[in-house]
C-alpha cells in the first residue's frame, strides 16, 4: 500500500492513509487500482463542483462539516489553549454577511471577523485572487522584490499618503510605528502618549500602549516610556508632553473602546500639539481603515494629516495582513536590520488586499458604506426615543456602538439564538462593525432583531 501512486482529491478524503486502504481494496494493485479510477473521477468533479457553485443555494450548507458543533467544542476542550470566549457553535461556511453552523443554522453576522471581514464572507474577487495566486508564488521572503506588493503599496498610498511597510496583524504595524516614532527620535527622545480606553494590540509595547489596566494584569513589569491621557482632553495631553515625548498614539475612533468619537476638533488639537513639541501624531486605524468610516482612511474623516497609520483588519478582505503607511521623510528611519516581518507582505495576503481595493472601488462600497450607515442611524434613533436603557447612539460609517444603562453582554446570546451575530463591549456597549456591501434589507433585518432583544432586555430590569 505504501507505493500507491493514484493521485486522490484530498480535499473530500479524510487523509492520505484511508486514501490509499481505499485504492487498494477496491481490487487490482496499488500501482494499478482500476476500480479506484471511476471513484477519483467523481471526486475531481466534486472539486470543480464545488469551486464553480460556492454561492450555490442547492449545495448543502451542512456538507462542510464533518462533525457537529458539539463534537469541534470536545476536540478544542482537548487540544486548544482556552485563552478565548468562545460561543458555542461551530461556524462551516460563509457567503456574504451570513454564516453557517455545523448543524445547518444561518446567521447575519454585523460583526463579521471583529472587522476584518469587511467585505463580508468569501468576497467572489478576493476567493478569485487567492486561487489564481496560490498556484503561483504563496510565499517568498522581502530579500525579493514582488509585483504585487509595490501594486498594493501603490494603490494605499495613492488613496492615503507616504510609503508603506507590510506585516500581519494590527498589533505587529502598531509595534512598527512605536519602532519607527522612537528610531526617529535622535535625540534620546522614547516616551509615547496613547489614551484611556485605547486598545493597541496584544504585544509588550501595544498592550502597554493600551491604557486598561484590565489587559496589564498579570503582566509587569510593563515597558517604560508610556503615559496615559483621558480621551477628547487636550489639556491632559499637554500636561503630558516633555522633551523626551517621541509620539502621540490615538485612534481616530476607538474601537474596542465602545465607538467613542473625537470632540470637533480634538485631533486638530493633536497634531497642533505635535508639532509644537517637535513628535509624531501616529493615527492607530486598524479598524478605521479600508472605507470602514466611509472614505479610505479614517484621518480623511476629520480633516487632519497623521504622520504614521496603522493598518490591518479589513486591510485584505479577511486575510491575515497589516502595514503602517508614514510619510516619505521618516520611511528611511526604519532602515534595514532594525524591522521586518518574516510574512508581512507575502503574495497571497497581497493579492488579497489589491482584490479588496477593486471590489470597493468597483462596486461603489464607500458610497454604500455612508448610504447604509444612515439607514442604520435611522433604525436606532427611533429605537433609543423608544427605549429608554440606550443612553447613546455613536456611529460614523460602519462603526457603530449603542450605550446601554444596563450590562450589554445578554444582548448577544439573545441575538445569537435569533440568528443575529453582534458584540458587546466595555460591559455595556452593543457594537455593530457590519461589512460595506451590507444591503438595506440586512439592515433591516439586523436592527428588527436586535429592537426585539433590546426591547426584551428592558422589560426584564422592570
Amino acid at each position: 500500500m505504501a507505493g500507491c501512486r493514484t493521485r486522490c482529491c484530498w480535499r473530500f478524503i479524510p487523509t492520505r492513509a484511508w486514501a490509499r486502504r481505499s485504492c487498494c481494496s477496491l481490487g487490482g494493485s496499488a500501482r494499478h487500482p482500476p476500480l479506484f479510477f471511476p471513484l477519483v473521477s467523481v471526486l475531481f468533479s466534486l472539486c470543480r463542483f464545488s469551486r464553480r457553485n460556492l454561492d450555490a443555494k442547492e449545495f448543502p450548507v451542512d456538507a462542510a462539516a464533518t462533525r457537529s458543533s458539539a463534537q469541534t467544542i470536545e476536540q478544542f476542550e482537548k487540544f486548544v489553549i482556552p485563552n478565548y470566549r468562545r460561543y458555542p457553535i461551530s461556524l462551516v461556511r460563509g457567503e456574504g454577511s451570513y454564516v453557517w453552523d455545523a448543524e445547518g443554522k444561518r446567521y447575519l453576522d454585523l460583526f463579521p471577523g471583529w472587522g476584518c471581514n469587511i467585505l463580508g464572507y468569501c468576497p467572489p474577487r478576493v476567493v478569485r485572487a487567492i486561487q489564481e495566486q496560490v498556484t503561483k508564488l504563496i510565499h517568498i521572503p522581502n530579500t525579493w522584490y514582488t509585483e504585487a506588493q509595490g501594486n498594493f503599496a501603490e494603490m494605499l498610498s495613492t488613496r492615503g499618503f507616504g510609503k508603506a511597510f507590510f506585516c500581519n496583524s494590527g498589533a505587529e504595524a502598531n509595534e512598527a510605528a512605536i519602532k519607527l516614532a522612537r528610531l526617529h527620535a535622535r535625540d534620546g527622545r522614547y516616551k509615547v502618549i496613547s489614551f484611556e480606553n485605547s486598545f493597541h494590540g496584544r504585544t509588550f509595547a501595544t498592550v502597554t500602549a493600551t491604557a486598561q489596566p484590565k489587559y496589564h494584569e498579570g503582566l509587569g513589569p510593563l515597558l517604560a516610556g508610556f503615559r496615559y491621557a483621558p480621551y477628547n482632553d487636550l489639556d491632559a495631553v499637554a500636561k503630558l508632553l516633555d522633551r523626551e515625548t517621541c509620539a502621540i498614539l490615538i485612534e481616530p475612533v476607538q474601537g474596542e473602546g465602545g465607538i467613542n468619537l473625537p470632540m470637533e476638533g480634538y485631533l486638530q488639537g493633536l497634531r497642533r500639539l505635535a508639532d509644537e513639541n517637535g513628535c509624531l501624531l501616529i493615527f492607530d486605524e486598524v479598524q478605521t481603515c479600508m472605507g470602514r468610516t466611509g472614505t479610505w482612511y479614517g484621518y480623511q474623516q476629520f480633516g487632519v494629516q497623521p504622520d504614521v497609520i496603522s493598518l490591518a483588519k479589513g486591510l485584505a478582505g479577511g486575510v491575515a495582513a497589516g502595514a503602517i503607511l508614514c510619510k516619505n521623510e521618516l520611511a528611511p528611519d526604519l532602515r534595514p536590520g532594525m524591522h521586518a516581518s518574516t510574512f508581512g507582505g507575502n503574495p497571497l495576503a497581497m493579492a488579497a488586499g489589491i482584490a479588496t481595493i477593486q471590489t470597493i472601488e468597483e462596486e461603489g462600497l464607500l458610497a454604500n458604506c455612508q448610504a447604509m450607515s444612515d439607514r442604520f442611524r435611522s433604525h436606532l434613533e427611533k429605537l433609543k426615543a423608544e427605549l429608554p436603557i440606550i443612553s447613546q447612539l455613536r456611529i460614523r460609517g460602519m462603526m457603530i456602538g449603542l450605550e446601554l444603562s444596563i450590562p450589554s453582554t445578554p444582548a448577544v446570546a439573545k441575538c445569537m439564538e435569533r440568528g443575529l451575530l453582534i458584540n458587546a463591549t466595555h460591559d455595556t456597549v452593543v457594537r455593530l462593525l457590519p461589512p460595506l456591501n451590507v444591503t438595506p434589507e440586512q439592515v433591516d433585518e439586523g436592527c428588527d432583531v436586535l429592537a426585539a432583544v433590546l426591547r426584551e432586555m428592558a422589560n426584564e430590569t422592570i
